[in-house]
């Protein structure tokens, strides 16, 4: 076995990844609180909700779901169960293969992510997008494509998925 010394990190790839994991650890809770505070809803369940609605048929299987939104099938099975309590969702089995379960964005679902996507747009542009600039913007870009292709070959069980989840056209 050889003990090869790490290759640690620059300082200037040190200062990078440390401005990286500030946004990965603060950027959520910042989210999740605007839109707690404006609709009654966590980021999860937003981010959820507005997957559905992106879908021609407002309808996606809970696996599908849960890589979308990067969160366990469990969690996103019991997120649904609440949604679906609130009536925003309905669970229903999915007609081509009934061992999985979809859920189906409902008129009050609908309505709910259209009431709460100004408030939150503004929010995300606010935090993100208004200090870049046009450079700036696809500097983000590029960096955040490079970042999703290395993701995208590791051996993660979600790594075959995550270009999909980003790019349901693709």
């Amino acid at each position: 076995m050889t003990t090869e010394e790490p290759k640690w990190l620059s300082a200037d790839e040190m200062r990078a990844w440390r401005a990286l994991h500030a946004v990965i650890v603060v950027l959520p809770v910042a989210l999740d609180a605007q839109l707690q505070r404006d609709a009654q809803i966590s980021h999860l369940e937003y981010y959820a909700l507005a997957g559905l609605s992106e879908r021609p048929d407002r309808t996606l299987r809970l696996s599908d779901l849960a890589i979308l939104t990067g969160a366990e099938l469990s969690r996103i099975s019991h997120l649904v169960v609440r949604l679906e309590k609130r009536g925003l969702v309905l669970r229903r089995p999915d007609p081509d293969d009934a061992r999985y379960t979809n859920a189906v964005l409902t008129e009050k679902g609908w309505e709910t992510v259209r009431s709460a996507a100004p408030a939150h747009v503004a929010a995300v542009r606010k935090l993100i997008f208004d200090g870049l600039g046009g450079p700036g913007l696809e500097q983000l870009q590029n960096a955040a494509d490079r970042i999703v292709a290395a993701l995208s070959v590791t051996d993660l069980p979600l790594a075959p998925t995550i270009r999909k989840a980003i790019n349901p056209s693709s």
